[in-house]
């Protein structure tokens, strides 16, 4: 029995943000509820008090439990018999960090969209509040819950293709290939002021995504890296183009293409590890597949639903072998049910089920600011080789 099954019942949970027009609260509502992991019942939905009221019901929360303000949901929540357990926070980069403490020092459990901060201080002090409240901080790195990404996960640890040698990592977007600088509600925009979106929006937004692929995937931090920052439109205050050369760890070499603004792009990922017996293939378009390349042997397409799939590809997967897809809601619910687990396994005081260890964490996110901080530097030198 996980930690989770002897709660008996899902957490309850309340949203940081996630009024319209946002996109990515609705998923996280989706995927938070999708297993029963969750129950949404409170939320401080917007700034604005009266339209966080009025969006309250598309998150299914009583009117009386949207609030103003996330610390006036802290506070009147901390009252009730039934009041919240967890957060998740999905408003504009600035917020996360300093909300997420909020709510750490809250006591409450945090699932927040990435980045998980602006700045490396920021993360390491969400990290070390974490670690001292003992709360579950969860970063949403979404592409880390599908199930082939975890297969491609098991396949590297368990040596399937040898020791690593190379990597590749794309992570394409089309949301910047025009001048929206100039559309109407460009003030509205929040992720086109770099007080907002951080130092590198490319590096911030897409970059902490691709550099959280590679890690996973290979088990490996990036040790060095060489980069090129800059913006394709011009006139454009923030960044929305990036290459990178970096090592891991480990010495495998790796390359790194971002872009915001490829024309016709529809968020397009693609990894590729290389290692001394084979390699594994992996794209974003074509999720539920992973391609396996041994040296010696046929090359392969593993299916998800598949009975020979790892035991972490197999927990994060709802239908079997039928043809029918999985998407990007199950994925952020792989997540949230890694969230619910490790949440329910500190409140019972029992270890969490080891397949959930993956789950992004503080320590995930931080590494993650600390890839972005790298790339600035190097290519404010002209691309020299830097330290992560």
């Amino acid at each position: 029995m996980t930690a989770f099954e002897a709660f008996r019942r899902p957490l309850r949970l309340g949203f940081i943000g996630g009024a319209a027009p946002s996109m990515i609260g609705q998923v996280h509502r989706r995927a938070a509820t999708m297993d029963r992991c969750f129950e949404v019942v409170a939320g401080a939905l917007s700034r604005d008090a009266e339209r966080g009221r009025d969006a309250a019901a598309e998150y299914g929360i009583d009117r009386t439990r949207a609030y103003a303000t996330p610390q006036e949901m802290f506070t009147r929540e901390s009252t009730r018999p039934d009041g919240i357990e967890a957060v998740a926070i999905v408003t504009p980069n600035d917020l996360h960090h300093v909300q997420a403490l909020a709510a750490i020092a809250s006591g409450l459990d945090v699932m927040v969209d990435k980045p998980m901060a602006n700045s490396v201080v920021e993360a390491e002090s969400v990290l070390r509040a974490a670690a001292a409240a003992g709360v579950t901080v969860c970063v949403a790195h979404a592409y880390a819950g599908y199930p082939m990404l975890r297969e491609a996960r098991s396949l590297v640890h368990s040596g399937r293709i040898g020791a690593l040698r190379m990597l590749q990592v794309e992570y394409f977007g089309a949301g910047l290939a025009l001048p929206v600088e100039q559309a109407p509600d460009a003030a509205r925009r929040w992720r086109l002021d770099p007080a907002r979106s951080g130092p590198s929006l490319v590096l911030g937004d897409i970059g902490t995504h691709a550099h959280h692929l590679a890690c996973y995937v290979t088990g490996e931090s990036i040790a060095t890296i060489s980069a090129e920052v800059g913006t394709l439109m011009p006139g454009r205050r923030v960044q929305d183009y990036a290459q990178a050369r970096f090592h891991l760890a480990g010495g495998a070499r790796g390359s790194m293409v971002l872009c915001q603004g490829a024309a016709g792009a529809e968020n397009h990922i693609l990894l590729r590890v290389f290692g001394a017996e084979g390699h594994i293939e992996w794209r974003h378009v074509s999720h539920n597949e992973l391609r396996l390349a041994p040296v010696h042997g046929f090359p392969m397409t593993l299916t998800r639903g598949h009975v020979a799939l790892s035991a972490a590809a197999t927990r994060a997967t709802r239908l079997r072998r039928t043809g029918h897809p999985e998407g990007l809601h199950e994925a952020f619910a792989n997540l949230y049910c890694d969230f619910a687990e490790r949440a329910a396994a500190r409140r019972l005081g029992l270890d969490a089920d080891p397949l959930s260890e993956g789950m992004p964490d503080a320590r995930a996110g931080l590494e993650g600011l600390r890839f972005v901080e790298a790339a600035i530097l190097s290519a404010g030198r002209g691309g020299d080789w830097t330290d992560v």
